[in-house]
């Protein structure tokens, strides 16, 4: 299985928005930060607004942020949201794509659905909040120049011992 780019563009853009919790974050910011086109993830925000999973905000001092906390939003919703529409293999194609001429006998196609299902069944417990806290190595990257703490703390709240 593989996923599509605007997935993994969608993902970054929530963990960007995650470890900058509270600001109202710039498209040309998150483009910077995860080596996206501001063209291509003006799509991908305007996608995650629909969903609610961010809130935007138009205009001059307009931006982003995430809708609700990073707690609420469930990776296998937000991998759902981007790749249902997506077939899995040929058979699956209800455009009119499919030109498998074995796909009515096929047994495969059961298969690929559970296996599909196994995958967001994987990702379902998985919040946002799970991929970024306690990531100080995501914060690093992630993070605004001006919201950088001086002094990283450990995930109980305690100032980091200095290595």
């Amino acid at each position: 299985m593989r996923l599509t780019t605007r997935t993994s563009l969608a993902l970054r853009t929530l963990m960007f928005c995650a470890v900058n919790q509270g600001v109202l974050v710039r498209k040309h910011e998150v483009a910077q930060a995860i080596n996206a086109s501001e063209h291509h993830l003006a799509q991908v925000v305007n996608r995650l607004g629909q969903l609610d999973f961010l809130m935007t905000l138009r205009g001059r001092r307009g931006g982003f942020r995430l809708a609700r906390p990073a707690a609420q939003i469930g990776i296998g919703a937000v991998y759902r949201a981007f790749e249902a529409s997506v077939p899995i293999a040929e058979c699956f194609d209800i455009q009119g794509g499919n030109t498998c001429p074995i796909s009515h006998a096929c047994r495969m196609r059961g298969h690929l659905v559970r296996a599909v299902e196994a995958f967001y069944a994987t990702l379902d417990p998985l919040t946002l909040d799970d991929l970024v806290s306690c990531n100080g190595g995501l914060q690093t990257m992630l993070a605004l120049p001006d919201a950088r703490p001086a002094t990283p703390l450990n995930c109980a709240g305690h100032l980091a011992m200095a290595q």
